[in-house]
């Protein structure tokens, strides 16, 4: 039979981990910092005891790290928001829904791919989940195979989301350095425009202009402005 980690010693294990995780992105950088110390975990959701459970066991008879919850305000007290993961969630549960849950991850930047499972499904409620966040939607009862199969699926998607938010969150702290002046600037080099249609349109010199650009490219850390201005339309940062 394999050996099941316990659910106790697997909390302490990510409460280390969490508190080695929270220094990392000093030492090597914030994409770096999320894989370098835990693997994606799976979040299970759901009111339904048994369902809970069987699903928890499968997921760790093939070695998946899953943590179980009995309703959604047990999970936002407890899950880690640093750490990457994917949520199985139920769509009805007392209290917070499943898709409540969603929008509440959605405002608080946690970029977890979400399952939805539902004993209700319909064309409908699949529609609304995909359009709320959800990267799948299972109806309930599911074969342990197919459970097995997404998971798995969204767990390989799981780190690139978190590098990619952290990639994101990089970036917005680096432009969050400008001074409003300069932010102006590389809005409207963003744009497209150049120094003489910038001066002109904020009422200032080209030479003033190009001092901007320089020192954008300096506080921001930046190989070169066309650099810049990629991450800052590949990651949607606001100006």
């Amino acid at each position: 039979m394999a050996h099941l980690p316990d659910p106790h010693r697997e909390r302490l294990r990510r409460t280390a981990a969490r508190q080695v995780r929270r220094r990392l992105p000093e030492l090597v950088g914030p994409a770096e910092a999320v894989t370098a110390v835990a693997l994606p975990v799976v979040h299970v959701v759901d009111d339904d005891d048994d369902l809970r459970q069987s699903v928890t066991f499968l997921l760790r008879t093939v070695g998946i790290t899953a943590l179980t919850y009995p309703d959604a305000s047990a999970f936002l007290d407890e899950f880690d928001p640093e750490e990457p993961g994917v949520v199985v969630v139920d769509v009805r549960m007392p209290g917070i829904s499943g898709f409540q849950l969603q929008e509440i991850l959605n405002e608080r930047d946690y970029p977890a791919p979400v399952i939805f499972c539902s004993a209700h499904g319909d064309i409908a409620m699949s529609v609304r989940a995909i359009r709320a966040g959800a990267v799948d939607f299972l109806e309930k009862p599911y074969g342990s195979q197919r459970m097995l199969e997404v998971v798995q699926m969204h767990l390989a998607k799981a780190n690139q989301l978190f590098v990619q938010r952290a990639e994101r969150r990089l970036v917005e702290e680096r432009v969050g350095r400008l001074t409003p002046r300069e932010r102006d600037v590389l809005r409207l080099v963003v744009g497209g425009l150049s120094s003489r249609m910038i001066a002109r349109d904020l009422g200032t010199t080209v030479k003033t202009v190009d001092v901007h650009r320089v020192r954008i490219k300096s506080k921001t850390e930046s190989d070169s402005l066309s650099t810049l201005v990629h991450d800052v339309l590949v990651h949607r940062v606001a100006l």
